[in-house]
């Protein structure tokens, strides 16, 4: 890591000037350069157009989950770890021959369930707390 910071402290101290121009490309030339980009990359990895339309796909959806509020970085992480977090689940099932007891039976794994839990009921709160004002206000 450190010879890694090094050697991109070295390489981007001459380019400064490089980058500050890049920034200033406007908006409507930079778009579609981005775009090929991305086709050109989602392309490649597997040589498929239908990797383009996934791409496409996902990037109307992320568009319209912008548009209605969503956080965007929330989905992508749960889109990576996801697959990641089901292995898991599947190997800890094998091991404990289909019981979900596994789960809260180790105290550190208890209480990382329950913190899970409550930060997801934390969630509601806010929730809540609009909806009894809305019927306090109508009663």
């Amino acid at each position: 890591m450190y010879v890694g910071n090094v050697i991109l402290l070295i390489l981007n101290l001459p380019l400064i000037g490089l980058w500050v121009k890049i920034l200033k490309v406007p908006y409507k030339t930079l778009f579609p350069l981005i775009l090929l980009f991305c086709v050109i990359g989602a392309y490649s990895v597997e040589g498929s157009v239908m990797d383009i339309g996934v791409m496409l796909g996902f990037g109307v959806l992320g568009y319209v989950l912008r548009k209605m509020g969503f956080e965007g970085a929330p989905l992508v992480l749960a889109f990576i770890l996801g697959p990641m977090l089901e292995n898991s689940m599947r190997q800890s099932l094998i091991i404990s021959h289909g019981s979900f007891l596994i789960f809260v039976q180790r105290p550190i794994a208890a209480a990382c369930l329950l913190a899970t839990v409550l930060l997801l009921l934390s969630a509601l709160v806010p929730f809540i707390r609009k909806r009894r004002k809305l019927l306090a206000e109508e009663s």
